[in-house]
């Protein structure tokens, strides 16, 4: 009895950890590969699931998340016999979990010697300068070479790079010499290209500074012309306007004495004046006449008359101062 009593609870636990150890919690980005009496029976994803004990069995876990794997350098010779040293890294993703565990055995050392040999193809073709610039075709042609032998596989390459190329110590101290001679040619170029510049500039400088100084120089004797011609301009307005306001006060002048002697004779025609005052102004005017620029004189044919008359004016006027007895 004491023996049953053991022996129960001790089957009965083993039927639970039995039982707990065929549940099976795949993870999140993970695929299990089920075998199921020796063959293949399922992929389980994410979740909860449960094995039957002693039938099925976990034949892989398969993580599908992209992986990177830096493989070591691997010794290739260019087309122009030069060994280097290059490695690699390579980033896959498994796509196909049930391919990966039965497709082909060590999957990564079989990428690993895939991309070697595949690299060693590739840079036999080039010479060695163009396969220290040529880094992304040759990235392009290794990602489509591998990718396409690993698809039956279930692995999916979605990028190789090159870490690092390692050309033999001998051929990196040519390519030093040979960048310093091409450094110090840049430079006396572009100290030569600065000289050059520096005297254009400099001529360029002067030429717009005598450029300026005849433009200047041109300016002023402009505006000196033009001060010049404003100066003539304002006295000749001012001769003009002289002469005008002086044939204006001769007009006028002109204007008051004719103004005058109408005033004149319309008095004297008012009065109705007599023949001998009339002869009497002719004499007046007469000498008046004779003053003139002309140099011909016209003497009325009636002097004799005018003399008549002015003897019987100064006997008038005699007549008049004789004081009355």
């Amino acid at each position: 009895m004491e023996f049953t009593s053991f022996i129960i609870p001790a089957i009965i636990i083993l039927l639970f950890i039995l039982i707990i150890s065929c549940i099976k919690i795949v993870p999140q980005a993970h695929v299990y590969v089920i075998e199921r009496l020796g063959t293949f029976h399922a992929e389980w994803q994410t979740g909860i699931h449960f094995m039957i004990p002693f039938i099925d069995k976990v034949a892989g876990k398969v993580s599908l998340k992209e992986k990177v794997v830096d493989f070591k350098p691997q010794p290739v010779i260019t087309k122009d016999n030069v060994t280097m040293q290059i490695d690699t890294v390579v980033f896959y993703q498994v796509t196909n979990a049930k391919q990966y565990i039965y497709g082909v055995e060590r999957p990564l050392a079989a990428i690993e010697n895939l991309s070697a040999t595949t690299l060693r193809n590739i840079i036999g073709e080039m010479e060695l300068d163009a396969t220290l610039t040529s880094r992304d075709i040759i990235n392009t042609k290794i990602t489509a070479i591998l990718d396409q032998a690993t698809d039956r596989w279930g692995i999916k390459v979605n990028r190789v790079e090159l870490k690092n190329i390692l050309p033999p110590r001998e051929i990196q101290d040519a390519m030093e010499k040979q960048m310093k001679a091409e450094r110090e040619r840049r430079e006396k170029i572009l100290q030569a290209e600065g000289d050059k510049k520096s005297q254009v500039l400099v001529a360029e400088g002067e030429k717009e500074s005598q450029i300026l100084r005849a433009q200047a120089k041109k300016e002023a004797q402009i505006l000196a012309a033009e001060a010049e011609k404003q100066a003539m301009i304002l006295k000749a307005d001012a001769v003009r306007e002289k002469k005008i306001l002086e044939a204006t006060g001769e007009a006028q002048a002109i204007e008051l004495v004719q103004q005058a002697k109408a005033d004149a004779l319309a008095k004297l025609n008012a009065v109705n004046p007599n023949e001998k005052v009339l002869k009497y102004k002719a004499i007046e005017a007469f000498p008046r006449i004779a003053d003139g620029k002309a140099t011909k004189i016209i003497i009325p044919s009636e002097m004799q008359g005018i003399a008549g008359l002015a003897a019987g004016l100064q006997s008038i006027v005699e007549k008049d101062e004789t004081p009355e007895q």
